[in-house]
């Protein structure tokens, strides 16, 4: 125990280490805000749709040679957002078709744009790193630390500013609509900060594990809590928790930081069903 502790503090002495810990830590934090609100209006799968958009983006980014992608696929992922909530009142586009249509159809065209104009000499390399978040997080440097800081601290604070309005539309649109709070407005809202949290959360676990940091952290508080506002404590807390330890084990066992996150809260999720099975007997 002594020996894992020396070694886990020499690897703190790692600039890098450190900088994933940071950015890991809030990136948990902003997705379980949202998660509860996405979990409750049955919309958890609007990240796998953004996070495949983000992954097209990011392919189309690298063939262009920009030396900061989050450029070109910050805007694109927000926009598609949009249009995935416009698409999902659109009578004959339901919200799951268009997810669907718009997570299918990104994956393709990016991994076809990456092997058409390949810019590397190892396309299957680049790709799963993409798509499982394997090393990314750990290559982060100071400058797209600071950009996860500041946009990590605008979702808190706007979640924060509108918490009450963000309340309302997750419980009851057709009653928000009536005291007139302005439900598309603040769907919109959320679709835009969702757009963000998933930009965010591709350096970590990669696109196709992001939606388990939005929907695992509800889920388990929820097995335990009934309480809007403590389900969402609960969860941040669950996130961050979870994202520290997943990172501090993949440093030490070298497995893969975005599968490692994402294993550690399924055990979590494991042990407060088991809690909330408990303390409904």
């Amino acid at each position: 125990m002594t020996e894992l502790i020396t070694k886990l503090v020499q690897y703190l002495d790692y600039p890098f280490v450190r900088y994933a810990l940071i950015a890991g830590v809030l990136i948990a934090l902003c997705s379980s805000l949202l998660g509860v609100t996405l979990v409750l209006k049955r919309f958890s799968f609007i990240g796998d749709g953004l996070s495949h958009v983000a992954f097209g983006a990011m392919a189309i980014a690298a063939v262009l040679n920009l030396t900061n992608e989050m450029l070109l696929v910050l805007p694109v992922t927000v926009l598609s957002a949009i249009l995935l909530l416009a698409g999902g009142k659109n009578r004959k586009i339901k919200g799951d078709a268009a997810i669907a249509m718009i997570s299918v159809g990104s994956l393709a065209i990016g991994y076809l744009i990456m092997n058409l104009f390949s810019t590397s000499g190892n396309i299957s390399g680049d790709v799963c790193s993409t798509l499982f978040g394997s090393t990314s997080i750990l290559t982060l440097s100071k400058l797209d630390v600071w950009l996860c800081v500041i946009l990590s601290v605008v979702v808190v604070a706007v979640f924060v500013l509108f918490y009450n309005k963000i309340f309302a539309v997750t419980f009851d649109e057709s009653f928000a609509k009536a005291t007139g709070t302005n439900a598309g407005a603040y769907n919109l809202l959320i679709a835009v900060i969702i757009a963000v949290i998933i930009v965010l959360a591709m350096n970590l676990v990669g696109s196709l594990l992001i939606s388990a940091l939005v929907i695992f952290p509800a889920l388990s508080a929820m097995r335990v809590f009934k309480n809007f506002k403590a389900v969402t404590v609960c969860a941040a807390v669950f996130s961050v928790v979870c994202a520290l330890l997943g990172i501090l084990v993949s440093v030490l066992a070298g497995t893969p930081v975005g599968s490692t996150i994402v294993g550690v809260d399924m055990l979590g999720f494991a042990v407060f069903y088991i809690i909330g099975l408990i303390r409904r007997k």
